[in-house]
């Protein structure tokens, strides 16, 4: 997930915005496995690990509400499933 803050969002930037976030994506069944602040197009980059896209989506539109960050939330796969996958070996 990229993460785009909003004007009002970098006035309220804390700790308790990690920790409100991390508890987010755990009601929406996913983990943070690493966040990390950028510069350039986005202001932040979320891995996170969800059950499935939906649960991605709602916690990609939990946070946006609830801490004013625009996310977009991009499923990825490992190299080696995307591999097998399209290639067709169980």
């Amino acid at each position: 997930m990229t993460g785009k803050y909003s004007a009002d969002a970098v006035k309220q930037i804390s700790g308790e915005c990690s920790v409100k976030a991390n508890q987010i994506v755990q009601q929406c069944g996913g983990t943070i496995v690493g966040a990390y602040a950028t510069l350039g197009e986005a202001d932040m980059v979320v891995i996170a690990k969800f059950p499935g896209v939906a649960e991605a989506m709602k916690a990609s539109v939990g946070l946006n509400k609830a801490l004013g960050i625009s996310f977009a939330t991009r499923p990825a796969l490992r190299i080696e499933d995307f591999d097998k996958m399209v290639g067709g070996k169980p």
